[in-house]
């Protein structure tokens, strides 16, 4: 079974997603940025799943950091979904190299469906605003 490897410190929302997603792989679930790098080196997940909002290192720093060992051949290309506080940050993930993005308050269906599509190699974008 795909292992799909989960940041964040949030109780509640580890929950909210496990049982979106528990279903159709194995969750381990590291609580901050920082060790994300090491769990996957160790795990090789299939999707990386990052809370905007953890600890001192977020899912936009995390992110980015993962972005930058695999341009750097130091880590195998990951796919990684976000989970964000407002549309407004979709611009961030965007730049950080994010797959797919949820908006919070999360329903777990639409996680399902950002966890099938970005994990199967496709993109998923929530909530994004129109340009202007």
């Amino acid at each position: 079974m795909t292992t799909y490897l989960v940041a964040t410190d949030s109780d509640e929302l580890f929950s909210l997603v496990d049982a979106a997603i528990g279903g159709s792989a194995t969750i381990a679930r590291v609580r901050r940025g920082q060790d994300v790098r090491p769990a996957v080196l160790e795990l090789e997940p299939g999707l990386v799943v990052l809370d905007l909002q953890i600890g001192n290192m977020g899912g936009i720093a995390t992110c980015m950091d993962l972005r930058l060992e695999e341009g750097a051949g130091r880590l195998a290309p990951q796919r990684v979904l976000m989970l964000l506080d407002r549309p407004a940050d979709a611009f961030l993930a965007e730049r950080s190299g994010a797959d797919g993005w949820v908006v919070k308050p999360i329903d777990q269906l639409q996680v399902r469906r950002a966890a099938r599509a970005v994990a199967g190699g496709g993109e998923f974008r929530d909530q994004v605003p129109a340009p202007a």
